[in-house]
């Protein structure tokens, strides 16, 4: 159980809570183990009746009569206890599991980039679902059936002794079996459990990359392919699952088995007792009896709560795994950094320690606040890769990046990512509304500054247009939209935020000319006050920066004004006649 050890702060968390639930648990079992002991009266009521001790049938009845008072009262009490065991267990383990759910996803927000090309989606979602439900299993149910069996066997256990010493030992002399049973049990379901939830991570990635590609997959027609996949993938997962269940479909049988033997020896050995006189009430044996079925239960749910507790230390295995994992790019700083928008670069060089490729190679430039800087080159020749240095989702791997002259690592992360606004080069969109994907940018913002950022970026019409406006809500990744809709509204995202940093990573790609002139020329305006960085493979995106850097494997091979590089020969020229020609073409 060391993994879940981990647990143990939420344990200190609620832990008035959970005491409160212990004293409840013990008065309830109190109260449970009173009916043997009633129905053992009633009993020798009877007997000695049938030894003529008691002669009066009103005696007999008034006895009875009483003891069935208070088996339904004892009961009742019993009842309602029993009842609030479990509001009190069951809803700390929801307790739990809400923080813990929050703890890994706000540990997967912390986590670097390289943690998700690393890791896949459908993994992820697996560990912060189905891993953590079944650590609550352990949290709730697991520990309220084992305070309950424990209070009830200290209560009637030493009951028992008090009353028939002897019997007790013949009557639990099972349980040393049942320990050892359930110790080689457990062993193996924490094996097949680890086996089962990685499968049903497995299946779950498959899954959700198939809904995720739909598009690709009936494009291809590969429908046939991919259900075969599943089906495989599925048959594997069902039989790790059946390997699971054999070993879990042990449990109760061997229970009632054992609970079984202890019944035959209370009857053999209790009546041989009540022969020879050794055991004087035969109430004795009833209560016995109806003890030893009272410990049914509560023996068959030792198998099964260690079953939820390999289960339980097989899934937090999997959670600390990625709990345990530090993000490469931390906040270093705690006070307030303003940002004003003064970025340089000094010899940088940049290597993806995923692929090791080397994506830049001592780039050195200079942006002030207020100017735009354009960046060209082909694909791969590290365009993306400076954009995502200077929001810090990497850190460089040799040279300097400062931002208003101090060093990039010693500024506030949060006050960095605050001041930009960036559209990545895939448009991501949520499955939401249209307003509140823009809105996404700046959370309070109101539905004028919605429409107008949306005008900014030339998608306002579009958006009127559809039946529901503003309020049309989006398929998963915007896919009800066409490409050049989504990174409009990705860009109106950015543009509302009115960040002093913004970041434009080849997003007018799939827009056509007349609309792309329409919003540089909104973004001209509205970037006045910005430092604007646009990614481009067109030469008429850039054309009216104040810098344009052209890159290539890495290198700045070129740099200066439009003008300044046309007067050069070399790339920028060539591209620019090239393109040129196409468009009249």
């Amino acid at each position: 159980m060391r993994a879940l050890r981990h647990l143990n702060k939420y344990f200190l968390k609620y832990k008035y809570r959970l005491l409160v639930g212990l004293v409840i648990t013990i008065v309830a079992r109190i109260f449970a183990t009173l009916v043997p002991s009633f129905v053992g009266d009633s009993v020798d009521v009877v007997q000695q009746y049938l030894d003529n001790e008691i002669t009066s049938l009103a005696e007999v009845r008034s006895g009875l009569v009483l003891n069935i008072l208070l088996i339904l009262g004892a009961v009742l009490i019993s009842a309602l206890f029993t009842f609030l065991m479990r509001q009190t267990f069951i809803v700390v383990s929801r307790f739990i599991e809400f923080d813990l759910k929050n703890e890994v996803y706000q540990h997967y927000q912390r986590l670097s980039l390289n943690f998700y090309k690393k890791n896949r989606t459908g993994d992820l979602m697996n560990r912060i679902s189905e891993d953590v439900s079944k650590v609550r299993m352990y949290v709730g149910p697991a520990i309220m059936y084992s305070v309950n069996t424990i209070t009830l066997f200290v209560i009637v256990i030493g009951y028992m002794i008090s009353i028939a010493p002897e019997l007790t030992l013949y009557t639990v002399a099972p349980l040393p079996v049942l320990s050892i049973s359930i110790y080689k049990l457990s062993v193996a379901i924490h094996k097949r459990s680890s086996i089962v939830q990685e499968f049903l991570s497995k299946l779950t990635t498959f899954t959700q990359e198939s809904f995720s590609g739909i598009t690709v997959i009936k494009a291809y027609g590969i429908e046939p392919q991919t259900h075969q996949n599943f089906t495989e993938l599925s048959n594997i997962s069902r039989d790790k699952n059946l390997d699971l269940a054999k070993v879990q479909a042990l449990f109760f049988p061997l229970m009632v088995l054992l609970i079984g033997f202890s019944n035959i020896l209370v009857i053999y050995i209790g009546g041989k007792q009540f022969l020879d006189g050794t055991i004087e009430d035969l109430g004795i044996i009833v209560q016995f009896i109806l003890y030893v079925n009272m410990l049914t239960w509560p023996v068959a749910t030792v198998g099964w709560v260690s079953s939820i507790v390999q289960q339980a230390e097989a899934s937090q295995v999997r959670i600390n795994e990625f709990l345990s994992q530090e993000p490469e790019i931390t906040n270093t700083v705690t006070q307030e950094t303003p940002i004003i928008g003064n970025i340089s670069f000094k010899n940088v060089s940049f290597t993806y320690d995923d692929t090791d490729i080397t994506a830049l190679r001592n780039v050195s430039f200079e942006v002030k606040n207020g100017e735009t800087i354009g960046i060209i080159g082909k694909t791969g020749s590290g365009k993306s890769t400076i954009l995502d240095l200077i929001g810090r989702l990497y850190d460089v791997s040799s040279g300097e990046i400062r931002i208003d002259g101090t060093p990039i690592k010693e500024l506030n992360l949060i006050n960095l990512r605050e001041c930009i606004g960036y559209v990545p080069q895939d448009a991501f969109l949520f499955s939401d509304s249209i307003k509140n994907n823009i809105k996404f940018g700046k959370e309070k913002a109101s539905d004028e500054e919605v429409y107008q950022a949306a005008k900014d970026a030339v998608v306002h019409e579009n958006i009127v247009g559809f039946s529901k406006q503003y309020e049309t809500i989006l398929g998963e990744r915007g896919i009800t939209l066409s490409g050049g809709q989504k990174q409009r509204v990705s860009i109106a995202r950015a543009i509302i935020k009115n960040p002093s940093i913004l970041l434009f990573d080849d997003c007018l790609s799939a827009v056509d000319t007349e609309t792309e002139e329409e919003i540089l020329h909104n973004i001209n305006k509205i970037s006045r006050n910005k430092t604007t960085f646009i990614v481009s493979h067109r030469v008429s995106t850039t054309k009216n920066a104040d810098k344009i850097i052209v890159l290539e494997n890495g290198e700045i091979i070129q740099q200066g004004t439009h003008n300044q590089l046309l007067s050069k020969e070399g790339y920028y020229k060539e591209l620019y006649l090239k393109q040129l020609s196409e468009k009249e073409i």
